[in-house]
Protein backbone atom coordinates (compact mmCIF):
# COMPACT_ATOMS: atom_id res chain seq x y z
CA UNK A 1 0.00 0.00 0.00
CA UNK A 2 1.66 3.13 -0.79
CA UNK A 3 0.82 5.56 1.91
CA UNK A 4 0.96 9.97 2.30
CA UNK A 5 1.94 10.83 5.83
CA UNK A 6 0.57 14.31 6.40
CA UNK A 7 1.69 16.05 9.33
CA UNK A 8 5.57 14.41 10.34
CA UNK A 9 5.98 15.48 14.16
CA UNK A 10 5.92 12.24 16.45
CA UNK A 11 3.05 10.53 15.62
CA UNK A 12 3.82 10.76 11.71
CA UNK A 13 7.39 9.85 12.39
CA UNK A 14 6.01 6.85 14.43
CA UNK A 15 3.69 6.34 11.43
CA UNK A 16 6.23 5.71 9.08
CA UNK A 17 8.18 3.54 11.04
CA UNK A 18 5.43 1.11 11.57
CA UNK A 19 4.12 1.37 8.54
CA UNK A 20 7.41 0.39 6.71
CA UNK A 21 7.43 -2.41 9.18
CA UNK A 22 4.15 -3.60 7.80
CA UNK A 23 5.52 -3.43 4.27
CA UNK A 24 4.03 -0.64 3.42
CA UNK A 25 5.91 2.00 1.08
CA UNK A 26 5.64 5.79 2.00
CA UNK A 27 5.92 7.44 -0.98
CA UNK A 28 5.74 11.25 0.67
CA UNK A 29 5.99 13.09 4.06
CA UNK A 30 3.98 16.57 4.22
CA UNK A 31 5.36 18.84 7.08
CA UNK A 32 4.03 22.39 5.67
CA UNK A 33 1.53 23.71 3.53
CA UNK A 34 3.41 24.50 0.82
CA UNK A 35 5.58 21.60 0.97
CA UNK A 36 6.66 20.49 -2.89
CA UNK A 37 5.68 16.88 -1.55
CA UNK A 38 1.96 17.79 -1.71
CA UNK A 39 2.17 16.91 -5.54
CA UNK A 40 2.22 13.05 -4.36
CA UNK A 41 -1.24 13.29 -2.49
CA UNK A 42 -3.04 11.85 -6.32
CA UNK A 43 -0.66 8.80 -6.21
CA UNK A 44 -1.21 7.38 -3.07
CA UNK A 45 -3.66 4.63 -2.18
CA UNK A 46 -4.27 6.49 1.73
CA UNK A 47 -3.34 9.71 2.80
CA UNK A 48 -3.04 9.65 7.01
CA UNK A 49 -3.22 12.98 8.38
CA UNK A 50 -1.79 13.57 12.11
CA UNK A 51 -1.54 17.46 11.41
CA UNK A 52 -2.56 20.62 13.24
CA UNK A 53 -5.87 21.95 13.74
CA UNK A 54 -4.65 24.73 11.54
CA UNK A 55 -4.35 23.53 8.04
CA UNK A 56 -6.28 20.20 8.37
CA UNK A 57 -9.41 21.01 6.64
CA UNK A 58 -6.71 22.43 3.80
CA UNK A 59 -5.44 18.94 3.79
CA UNK A 60 -8.61 16.69 4.07
CA UNK A 61 -10.03 18.88 1.29
CA UNK A 62 -6.31 17.98 -1.10
CA UNK A 63 -7.08 14.47 -0.79
CA UNK A 64 -11.28 14.92 -1.31
CA UNK A 65 -10.00 16.71 -4.28
CA UNK A 66 -7.59 13.73 -5.46
CA UNK A 67 -10.05 10.71 -4.81
CA UNK A 68 -7.90 9.58 -2.20
CA UNK A 69 -9.17 7.69 1.02
CA UNK A 70 -7.84 10.12 4.11
CA UNK A 71 -7.23 8.51 7.92
CA UNK A 72 -7.50 11.70 10.10
CA UNK A 73 -6.74 12.08 13.85
CA UNK A 74 -5.97 15.72 13.92
CA UNK A 75 -7.51 16.99 17.00
CA UNK A 76 -9.41 20.63 17.56
CA UNK A 77 -11.29 21.67 14.17
CA UNK A 78 -14.61 19.89 14.95
CA UNK A 79 -16.44 23.10 14.62
CA UNK A 80 -15.81 22.22 11.06
CA UNK A 81 -16.63 18.67 10.97
CA UNK A 82 -20.13 18.73 9.58
CA UNK A 83 -19.01 20.85 6.54
CA UNK A 84 -16.25 18.77 6.16
CA UNK A 85 -18.44 15.57 6.17
CA UNK A 86 -20.64 17.56 3.54
CA UNK A 87 -17.90 17.85 1.40
CA UNK A 88 -16.39 14.08 2.00
CA UNK A 89 -19.71 12.94 0.36
CA UNK A 90 -20.16 16.07 -2.28
CA UNK A 91 -16.85 14.83 -4.04
CA UNK A 92 -17.54 11.17 -3.19
CA UNK A 93 -14.39 11.24 -1.48
CA UNK A 94 -13.34 8.74 2.23
CA UNK A 95 -13.09 10.16 5.59
CA UNK A 96 -12.52 8.37 8.32
CA UNK A 97 -12.08 10.55 11.32
CA UNK A 98 -11.51 9.20 15.07
CA UNK A 99 -10.20 11.68 18.30
CA UNK A 100 -8.21 8.63 19.54
CA UNK A 101 -7.12 5.37 17.17
CA UNK A 102 -6.13 2.92 20.55
CA UNK A 103 -8.15 -0.07 21.09
CA UNK A 104 -8.12 0.50 24.32
CA UNK A 105 -9.72 4.10 24.34
CA UNK A 106 -12.30 2.97 22.00
CA UNK A 107 -13.73 0.36 24.45
CA UNK A 108 -13.29 3.40 27.19
CA UNK A 109 -15.86 4.94 25.23
CA UNK A 110 -18.22 2.62 25.15
CA UNK A 111 -17.65 1.30 28.96
CA UNK A 112 -18.15 5.58 29.74
CA UNK A 113 -21.31 5.65 28.13
CA UNK A 114 -22.69 2.61 29.56
CA UNK A 115 -21.61 4.26 32.96
CA UNK A 116 -22.87 7.36 32.88
CA UNK A 117 -26.58 6.25 31.76
CA UNK A 118 -26.60 4.30 34.90
CA UNK A 119 -24.84 7.04 37.09
CA UNK A 120 -27.68 9.62 35.98
CA UNK A 121 -30.05 7.65 38.28
CA UNK A 122 -27.44 8.75 41.29
CA UNK A 123 -27.09 12.44 41.09
CA UNK A 124 -25.62 12.28 44.63
CA UNK A 125 -22.36 11.59 42.29
CA UNK A 126 -20.60 14.47 40.37
CA UNK A 127 -18.50 13.91 37.56
CA UNK A 128 -15.44 15.36 35.65
CA UNK A 129 -12.76 14.75 33.59
CA UNK A 130 -9.11 14.65 33.60
CA UNK A 131 -6.50 14.09 30.93
CA UNK A 132 -2.73 14.52 31.35
CA UNK A 133 -0.41 14.88 27.59
CA UNK A 134 3.00 16.58 26.46
CA UNK A 135 3.96 19.79 26.64
CA UNK A 136 3.73 19.46 23.07
CA UNK A 137 0.16 19.13 22.37
CA UNK A 138 -1.28 21.96 20.97
CA UNK A 139 -5.20 21.97 21.76
CA UNK A 140 -6.81 21.36 24.98
CA UNK A 141 -8.79 19.16 26.23
CA UNK A 142 -7.67 17.04 23.89
CA UNK A 143 -10.06 15.46 21.64
CA UNK A 144 -10.45 12.26 23.82
CA UNK A 145 -11.34 13.52 26.67
CA UNK A 146 -14.33 16.06 24.21
CA UNK A 147 -15.43 12.57 23.40
CA UNK A 148 -15.55 11.50 26.68
CA UNK A 149 -17.75 14.37 27.66
CA UNK A 150 -19.62 13.88 24.81
CA UNK A 151 -20.16 10.32 25.71
CA UNK A 152 -21.50 11.67 29.20
CA UNK A 153 -23.52 14.92 27.91
CA UNK A 154 -25.95 12.19 26.14
CA UNK A 155 -26.78 10.09 28.78
CA UNK A 156 -26.88 12.78 32.24
CA UNK A 157 -29.37 14.72 32.15
CA UNK A 158 -28.26 17.02 34.56
CA UNK A 159 -25.16 17.99 33.03
CA UNK A 160 -25.95 20.81 30.03
CA UNK A 161 -22.64 21.32 28.75
CA UNK A 162 -18.96 20.89 29.06
CA UNK A 163 -16.58 23.54 30.16
CA UNK A 164 -12.69 23.91 30.00
CA UNK A 165 -12.51 27.07 31.69
CA UNK A 166 -14.49 29.46 33.41
CA UNK A 167 -16.62 29.26 36.56
CA UNK A 168 -18.41 26.23 36.56
CA UNK A 169 -22.28 25.60 37.55
CA UNK A 170 -23.86 22.49 38.45
CA UNK A 171 -24.97 21.81 35.07
CA UNK A 172 -21.45 21.95 33.58
CA UNK A 173 -19.02 18.85 33.58
CA UNK A 174 -15.32 20.12 34.02
CA UNK A 175 -12.54 19.04 31.96
CA UNK A 176 -9.37 19.55 33.39
CA UNK A 177 -6.28 19.45 31.27
CA UNK A 178 -2.54 18.99 32.64
CA UNK A 179 0.52 18.88 30.33
CA UNK A 180 3.51 17.23 31.49
CA UNK A 181 5.78 15.22 29.87
CA UNK A 182 6.75 12.45 28.74
CA UNK A 183 3.20 12.01 29.18
CA UNK A 184 1.27 9.92 25.51
CA UNK A 185 -1.78 10.06 26.90
CA UNK A 186 -3.67 9.17 30.06
CA UNK A 187 -7.54 10.04 30.36
CA UNK A 188 -10.05 9.39 34.07
CA UNK A 189 -13.56 9.86 34.27
CA UNK A 190 -14.01 10.34 37.87
CA UNK A 191 -17.62 10.23 39.80
CA UNK A 192 -17.47 11.55 43.21
CA UNK A 193 -20.09 11.50 46.57
CA UNK A 194 -19.25 12.75 49.86
CA UNK A 195 -18.49 8.42 50.78
CA UNK A 196 -16.68 7.72 48.12
CA UNK A 197 -15.37 7.68 44.26
CA UNK A 198 -16.19 5.69 41.30
CA UNK A 199 -13.08 6.00 38.23
CA UNK A 200 -12.52 4.44 34.90
CA UNK A 201 -9.43 5.46 33.38
CA UNK A 202 -7.25 4.81 30.30
CA UNK A 203 -2.85 5.42 30.22
CA UNK A 204 -1.37 4.89 27.46
CA UNK A 205 2.25 3.71 27.56
CA UNK A 206 3.63 4.91 24.37
CA UNK A 207 2.18 6.45 20.83
CA UNK A 208 2.17 2.23 19.16
CA UNK A 209 -1.61 2.04 20.08
CA UNK A 210 -2.71 5.12 18.55
CA UNK A 211 0.10 4.22 15.64
CA UNK A 212 -0.92 1.08 15.03
CA UNK A 213 -4.59 2.18 14.80
CA UNK A 214 -4.00 4.17 12.36
CA UNK A 215 -1.95 2.01 9.84
CA UNK A 216 -4.94 -0.92 10.51
CA UNK A 217 -7.58 1.30 9.51
CA UNK A 218 -5.86 2.74 6.52
CA UNK A 219 -5.75 -1.29 5.67
CA UNK A 220 -9.29 -1.41 6.17
CA UNK A 221 -10.51 1.47 4.55
CA UNK A 222 -9.30 0.41 0.98
CA UNK A 223 -12.17 0.39 -1.29
CA UNK A 224 -14.62 2.06 1.48
CA UNK A 225 -16.52 5.73 0.36
CA UNK A 226 -18.20 7.86 2.46
CA UNK A 227 -17.44 9.10 6.30
CA UNK A 228 -16.87 6.65 8.86
CA UNK A 229 -15.34 5.88 12.09
CA UNK A 230 -14.28 3.52 14.96
CA UNK A 231 -17.24 2.44 15.86
CA UNK A 232 -17.48 1.19 12.29
CA UNK A 233 -14.06 -0.42 12.24
CA UNK A 234 -14.12 -2.19 15.54
CA UNK A 235 -18.08 -2.70 14.85
CA UNK A 236 -18.37 -1.73 18.59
Amino acid sequence: MKIVIIGYGKMGKAIERMAMQRGHTIIACIDTFDSPERKAIPDADVAIEFSQPDSVIHNLEACFDAQVPVVCGTTGWLEHKSAIEKSCVEHGGTLFYASNFSLGVNILFKVNAYLAKIMDSYPAYDVRIDEVHHTQKKDAPSGTAITLAEGILSNIQSKHRWIHKGNATAEDLVINSFRVDPTPGTHTVRYTSPIEDIEIKHTAHSRDGFVLGAILVAEWIQGKKGVLGMADFLKL
